[in-house]
């Protein structure tokens, strides 16, 4: 299962930077176009914008994942044990249900705009909401599994990762 787990972020990490390289073609390839031939593809900007909706919301599950959204972890660390755990529960049920909300409002986009195109690609609407249930699916598998590690008691703090001090520490820097 971990295999699966972590194959399942690689392809995530992986479509994030074909995103990011497909918007810097787009873009940067219509620039080129516009002033080198006096043209450009219309259908660049719409893709482009696509594109970075999807990198935004496939790079929040992956954050999620490494606890790398903003956060007061020092306040709630800092807490006693039975306090800290209350806090984090209630943090992890009130994602939860945005969560929901996100995937319910995906899903209802999604139906409503099947049969919408949009007017340079036309590419239909869902595709370009679709991306939510991905999120919304993907980061309450991960947020139901860590509010079941608090309740079970295995789970009381806010664990960061900080890859700059992992770096100084691999590099032998105190």
């Amino acid at each position: 299962m971990t295999k699966l787990i972590e194959a399942y972020f690689r392809l995530l990490k992986i479509l994030i930077v074909v995103c990011l390289a497909g918007m810097v073609l787009l873009v940067f390839g219509n620039v080129v176009l516009r002033y080198a031939f006096n043209s450009g593809i219309t259908e660049s900007e719409e893709f482009s914008r696509w594109l970075f909706v999807w990198m935004v919301f496939l790079g929040a599950i992956v954050v999620l994942r490494e606890n790398g959204h903003l956060g007061l972890e020092f306040v709630v660390n800092s807490l006693p044990r039975p306090l800290r755990r209350i806090c984090l529960g209630l943090a992890h049920v009130l994602m939860i249900v945005a969560t929901w909300l996100i995937i319910s409002g995906s899903y209802t986009q999604f139906l409503l705009n099947m049969h919408t195109y949009a007017p340079a690609t036309g590419l239909p609407i869902s595709f370009l909401v679709g991306v939510g249930l991905i999120f919304g699916v993907s980061t309450g598998v991960i947020l139901v599994w860590r509010l079941y590690l608090i309740v079970v008691g295995k789970l009381d703090r806010v664990l960061t990762f900080d890859e700059e001090l992992q770096a100084l520490q691999q590099s032998g820097v105190k």
